[in-house]
């Protein structure tokens, strides 16, 4: 019932065997290494209580928050990869990848108006240009 006609599952199933040895590692790594360092010297005992500790938090935590993000992740609809899209090209793009290294153009130098005299902006003092001296 939960098959398409064609008999095929409709999503790709994801397995559980790469998270669980993923954790079970970072779990021995863990507990390895707090067994060792936990001894206190060469003279003492291992402590394998700590280190069987150690590793069950790390599997657990490490499963934990691996099955957060694959919970969390989230495939891209189909449709987006598809159709021509608005400047999908950046070579297309005025002023984008397509005209690096083209024709370099000059800097445009401000033209002045020759019928202001002295101030550029003549409504900052009322209106009235700036006399000339």
């Amino acid at each position: 019932m939960g098959k398409n006609a064609s008999g095929e599952p409709n999503e790709p199933r994801m397995s559980v065997k790469g998270p669980l040895i993923f954790s079970a590692v970072l779990g021995v790594i863990a507990g390895f290494f707090t067994m060792i360092f936990s001894t206190g010297g060469a003279e003492n005992q291992l402590r394998w209580d700590l280190g069987v500790t150690a590793a069950g938090i790390a599997f657990i935590a490490a499963l934990l928050v691996v099955a957060v993000l694959t919970m969390a992740g989230k495939d891209n609809p189909d449709h987006l990869s598809q159709g021509s899209g608005v400047n999908r090209s950046s070579a297309k793009i005025p002023g984008g990848a397509g005209t690096v290294g083209g024709q370099k153009r000059a800097p445009r130098e401000p033209q002045a108006d020759p019928d202001t005299v002295g101030d550029e902006d003549q409504n900052d003092d009322g209106g009235s240009p700036r006399p000339q001296v």
